[in-house]
C-alpha cells in the first residue's frame, strides 16, 4: 500500500489580503517528491489553509497514495477535517465539503495539527512567502 505524509500552509498578509498556499508532498520516509506554490487572490488566513489542503490532497492522489497523513499548523483547519469541530462558519463548509469529497479516492487520510516550527511545515510557510514575494505587485 503506497502511503505518503503532506504538509501545507496557508496564509494572507493583511487577513484578509494577498494570500498564498505552500504543499510539501513526501513519501512513508519524509523524502520531499513534489512541493508547490501558488497565490490565490485574495482571502483570509483559514480559507488559505483550506485551499492548500485541497492542493495537497490534489497532488497526493496524483502520485497514487492509498493512505495520507496529512500535517496543517492550523488547529481549527485540523480539527474540523478529523471531525472534532463543527464547521459553522458558511464560507468554509464549501471548503470543507470540497476536502472531504478529495479525500473519497484514499483508503484514509489522518490529519494532524503540528506547531509552525516543524521542519516541513516552515518549509511550506516559505513556499507561501515567496509565492507573496514573487508575485506581489511593484
Amino acid at each position: 500500500m503506497k502511503k505518503g505524509i503532506v504538509f501545507s500552509d496557508g496564509g494572507a498578509r493583511g487577513n484578509p489580503g494577498p494570500a498564498a498556499i505552500g504543499v510539501l508532498v513526501c513519501n512513508s520516509k519524509g523524502g520531499v517528491l513534489r512541493e508547490h506554490k501558488e497565490r490565490i487572490g485574495e482571502t483570509t488566513n483559514n480559507v488559505a489553509e483550506y485551499r492548500a489542503v485541497l492542493k495537497g490532497l490534489e497532488l497526493a492522489h496524483e502520485l497514487g497514495f492509498e493512505e495520507v497523513s496529512y500535517f496543517v499548523d492550523s488547529e481549527l483547519v485540523a480539527r474540523q477535517l478529523s471531525g472534532r469541530y463543527r464547521v459553522k462558519s458558511d464560507h468554509l463548509k464549501e471548503l470543507f465539503l470540497q476536502a472531504k469529497e478529495r479525500e473519497k479516492p484514499f483508503r484514509k487520510v489522518v490529519y494532524q495539527q503540528v506547531p509552525r516550527e516543524h521542519e516541513k511545515i516552515k518549509w511550506a510557510d516559505r513556499l507561501v512567502n515567496r509565492a507573496l514575494d514573487f508575485l506581489a505587485p511593484n
